[in-house]
């Protein structure tokens, strides 16, 4: 569908979840609207848990929104509603995107093609097969990051969590002929990162507010690329410490930014690009 095409109808697109109002992406998806002169909107959409079934049901059967965004806490279960899922969302177990095709709602996800799109936004000539990857953590995040590994070429990912058991479920989902996957004791996941050449935060040590990840990045080769997925703060103490060895780094607004961008195209009909006037509206102190 062209620009022009699109722009003939008026697309109304949202987020759902509980809590919804933090969100940043009416910021993204408003930016994009503007920008490409399109007819649209998109909006905090809140829903309580004890009124999803009702509000989706509502929603699929009078399409009031031509599709919508899908954060914590309605990861999985929106996908009960869905009359079909992507392969993507399939092999994750998690749709972040839902549009409306032909009667139908169609639910995706998104969060691998925004992970390995950040990286490759820092690092374009990036090589995945080079080295294994160390992945921090095993929740929802996770498993569209090891998914997205796997999918790039990466032939061995060793997984570190603190709860072993989540690290051996992940491990077992994705490990296949082509890559194989590993569980990393969490204790140890500073020696593990030795012989990696990429490692990924995926939890929320770090974060404002949260506790500093503990990692010794003295331990990692000098090619190593360090990526963090959490971005409040932007950069985070793991990646201040990598940054002092100049190792190359990557900051987490990006996949965030990159996620929506085929969410769009989905409901607008353009994809769209991730510019500086974008990243100065989302992290405007960065």
């Amino acid at each position: 569908m062209s620009e022009n095409t699109a722009a003939k109808n008026f697309i109304k697109a949202g987020v759902i979840g509980y809590p919804v109002k933090h969100s940043l992406s009416p910021v993204i998806h408003s930016h994009w609207i503007d920008k490409h002169g399109l007819e649209g909107s998109y909006e905090h959409i809140e829903i309580a848990p004890d009124d999803f079934d009702q509000v989706i049901t509502k929603f699929k059967n009078e399409k009031s929104f031509d599709g919508f965004n899908v954060t914590l806490p309605y990861k999985q279960r929106i996908m009960d509603f869905c009359d079909e899922l992507d392969k993507t969302a399939q092999h994750i177990g998690a749709v972040n995107t839902v549009s409306f095709k032909d009667g139908l709602m169609i639910g995706s996800n998104t969060d691998a093609f925004g992970f390995t799109e950040n990286l490759k936004s820092f690092l374009p000539d990036f090589n995945f097969a080079k080295a294994p990857a160390l992945v921090l953590g095993a929740g929802g995040a996770a498993r569209a990051i090891v998914y997205g590994l796997r999918d790039s070429g990466v032939s061995e990912i060793y997984i570190a969590n603190r709860t072993a058991e989540k690290s051996e479920i992940l491990a077992d989902d994705f490990g296949n002929a082509e890559c194989k996957c590993h569980v990393a004791a969490w204790n140890e996941r500073s020696n593990f990162a030795q012989r990696c050449g990429l490692i990924v935060n995926t939890t929320s040590l770090g974060m404002t507010g949260k506790p500093a990840l503990d990692f010794d990045v003295d331990a990692l080769a000098d090619d190593a690329c360090v990526y963090d997925i959490v971005y409040t703060p932007l950069y985070t103490q793991i990646l201040q410490d990598a940054k002092a060895r100049n190792l190359d780094i990557i900051t987490g607004i990006g996949m965030l930014l990159h996620q929506a961008r085929p969410a769009f195209k989905s409901w607008f009909g353009v994809m769209p690009d991730v510019d500086d006037a974008l990243v100065s509206k989302i992290m405007p102190d960065a």
